[in-house]
């Protein structure tokens, strides 16, 4: 039966200096990572999925790595919502797990759209990505009928109001929602596409990194030009 040291001595094993700049350049501002690639830790995912109690404890640690492990074998739906509020709040200068890992598992939880909605009105800006990040994941995998279109419309209108002025990793979770919308609720693609042409490109400093904000309307259109508009996805995990 793996345990914490045991999975801890593994990712320490794969870790390797070139993964660590690259996270780093990515915004991860920690000192307490191996530099495991995404790669690695699918491999390491395998062995141990499904193992709650080890998926918390991973993440307690602190370290990048094993936090980022911990949301690809946890079930979000076991988690009660305080551990999701711990979750969130540990994500701090950590942007792969504010709006990766943390989305992962609040999207499967029955409370998914309650935290979204508490996040996104935090003044943190982690926590804040988190619930934008949370929301577009919810609108990619619940149908359309159990979603709070009025909701999703007055979010819409949000973003277009306000993400000029906010912090930049809430922007760039902000512009992943719009586009969010208007690839999965169909009903609401027509909506989405024109929150996208107010808005416009969207500048978020991303480092030393080729990474670019994606251009919302051109990141809808695509999915038009497939016809995939409304199809939904089974879970937002990478």
């Amino acid at each position: 039966m793996p345990t914490l040291a045991s999975v801890t001595a593994e990712l320490q094993k794969k870790g390797c200096e070139k993964t660590r700049k690259i996270y780093v350049r990515h915004g991860m501002a920690t000192d307490k990572m191996y530099g495991v690639s995404v790669a690695d830790l699918k491999v390491i995912a395998k062995s141990i999925k499904g193992q709650q109690a080890l998926a918390c404890q991973l993440y307690e640690t602190g370290n990048l790595d094993a936090m980022y492990l911990a949301g690809m074998i946890a079930d979000g739906s076991l988690m009660t919502t305080k551990q999701l509020n711990e979750w969130v709040e540990g994500a701090a200068n950590l942007p792969m797990i504010a709006e990766y890992t943390v989305p992962w598992v609040a999207v499967e939880n029955p409370h998914c759209r309650d935290l979204a909605m508490k996040w996104i009105k935090s003044e943190k800006e982690h926590v804040a990505s988190a619930g934008w990040c949370t929301y577009a994941g919810m609108v990619a995998t619940h149908s359309d009928e159990t979603l709070d279109l009025t909701e999703i419309k007055g979010l819409l209108d949000t973003a277009v109001k306000e993400i000029n002025g906010i912090q930049p990793r809430v922007r760039y979770a902000m512009n992943g929602f719009v586009i969010a919308v208007g690839t999965y609720v169909k009903p609401l693609s027509k909506q989405a596409k024109a929150a996208a042409r107010q808005i416009g490109s969207v500048s978020v400093n991303m480092g030393d990194t080729a990474c670019k904000t994606p251009l919302a309307t051109a990141s809808i259109e695509k999915i038009e030009a497939a016809d995939k508009v409304g199809k939904k996805r089974k879970t937002i995990r990478c």
